[in-house]
């Protein structure tokens, strides 16, 4: 059955107060969760002059796609800086490439309706600050961050793996 978000009964609410002064935003009260989405998670977003959205990131496993409802930004990607606008639509595919955050540099709220998908897991990378986000769905939107300087080798601490194990097995044990 449809479910139909009207803009005047959202509730917006601070996005986290943890978060730095240059990344207060209002977010809608988790719009999927109460339209009963299984793959979508889906927020308006009112992003004030002089703000930043989140850190500039990019997601290896989630597809993102905004639409602007009123206002403008400056859009960072990899292909550099521009303008979106009311009416515009932008697609984010998977991995760097898809990197993005916005600045409102405007005087007005700019207000987007914020889409991506959702399969249980995703890592998110923050480029500029050498971070990797583990985002579990019932975790979200943090499930782990760690700084990327981190990364071993997948074979790290795995020598001497038959010390693990015993002399002899009889073939007949499960």
């Amino acid at each position: 059955m449809p479910k139909i978000f009207h803009a005047s009964d959202l509730e917006m609410r601070k996005w986290s107060s943890a978060a730095p002064e240059e990344f207060s935003w209002l977010t809608s009260e988790k719009l999927s969760e109460i339209g009963g989405s299984k793959h979508l998670r889906f927020d308006v977003r009112s992003l004030d002059p002089g703000k930043f959205s989140f850190p500039y990131h990019f997601h290896h496993a989630a597809e993102e796609l905004f639409i602007i409802l009123s206002g403008w930004a400056t859009l960072r990607s990899p292909r550099g800086f521009e303008r979106v606008s009311q009416g515009d639509i932008i697609f984010f595919e998977e991995g760097a490439s898809g990197a993005h955050q916005f600045r409102n540099e405007g005087d007005a709220p700019c207000v987007y309706v914020d889409i991506r998908t959702v399969f249980g897991i995703d890592v998110c990378e923050y480029p500029d600050s050498g971070k990797i986000n583990v985002i579990l769905a019932a975790l979200q939107p943090h499930g782990g961050v760690f700084e990327t300087s981190s990364r071993v080798d997948y074979f790290k601490g795995e020598e001497g793996v038959a010390t693990r194990w015993p002399e002899k097995r009889d073939p007949s044990d499960p």
